[in-house]
């Protein structure tokens, strides 16, 4: 049971009340927006909250136990604060949003309802439809590791202990072109090997995707040129001249991870378990069977 300061406590008490909803934002690129549904903009802990006009707080059932919590937020697209590109983008999924119930004549007197991360937003004639997720979807999350020969650390992570910052393992590119909306023409990877930056990242520096960063599917050359293919569409937000930085990638295996990056000692998989097809074979003449070391 919440337990409300006096002076908002004594607001509630009375026949009328002067409240509003308020929405923080914050994404996961550190940028704090704020919103309320009053008609004119309040200010606490430092944070703006601006009107937004059309903007609703839909239901918040309450459930029992672990089961997550669903709500959601609709509202006019405003340029200046959430663009449809930035929410097609993906800048706002995964984002922390804060609903609070404040006495807009003394934002003071408040109450935080609920926290929650924004999953599937919806676009419809010009409204978004945010889904909020409340805190008991972290319950979902896989946890422990998997007995695997692969390597289940991410290259340059802590655990990986790899230093991406060497120039032998990143490199600043720029968009020359395109041989699909999947596959990206670039320049600068000249003194790289082909395929050297196979399944690494790509961080955005310039153009209208500055400051994400994608997945690599595969690193090929064609000429003098280097091509990089991903998963996701990008020909509609990359425009010829935008600028990247590419980091190596590592497609976690052993021999990858002790030849290319020098890092054996680090490597966070199991590769002398063998795997189901091996433990199923059966033994032949001349195959050595006397439970060495699959991998050396």
């Amino acid at each position: 049971m919440r337990t409300l300061e006096p002076g908002f406590a004594a607001l509630f008490a009375q026949g009328e009340t002067t409240l509003a909803n308020c929405w923080r934002i914050e994404r996961q690129d550190g940028l704090v927006l704020g919103f309320t549904d009053h008609d004119e903009a309040l200010r606490f802990g430092e944070t703006d909250f601006v009107p937004a006009h059309g903007l609703d707080g839909g239901e918040a059932p309450s459930k029992l136990g672990a089961q997550v919590e669903t709500s959601e937020v609709l509202g006019m697209l405003h340029a200046e604060a959430i663009s449809e590109h930035d929410i097609l983008l993906g800048r706002y999924d995964g984002a922390e949003v804060q609903t609070w119930r404040v006495n807009w004549m003394e934002p003071s007197q408040r109450l935080l309802l609920r926290t929650d991360t924004i999953g599937e937003i919806v676009r419809e004639d010009g409204v978004f439809r945010a889904e909020l997720r409340s805190g008991q979807q972290t319950l979902n999350r896989t946890r422990g590791r998997v007995y695997q020969g692969m390597c289940d650390a991410s290259v340059g992570d802590g655990r990986c202990g790899v230093d991406l910052d060497q120039p032998a393992f990143t490199a600043t590119a720029g968009v020359l072109g395109f041989d699909d909306p999947y596959r990206l023409i670039v320049a600068g990877l000249e003194g790289y090997a082909a395929n050297w930056f196979a399944f690494g990242t790509v961080i955005w520096t310039g153009g209208r995707r500055i400051g994400l960063r994608d997945g690599v599917l595969t690193h090929t050359r064609s000429g003098n040129t280097d091509i990089l293919s991903f998963a996701v569409k990008l020909g509609d937000w990359v425009a010829v001249g935008d600028t990247l930085t590419v980091l190596a990638g590592c497609d976690r295996r052993f021999a990858t991870c002790k030849g290319k990056f020098g890092n054996g000692v680090n490597f966070r998989g199991f590769p002398h378990i063998p795997g189901s097809d091996y433990v199923l074979r059966h033994p032949r003449s001349g195959q050595a069977m006397d439970g060495r070391a699959v991998v050396k």
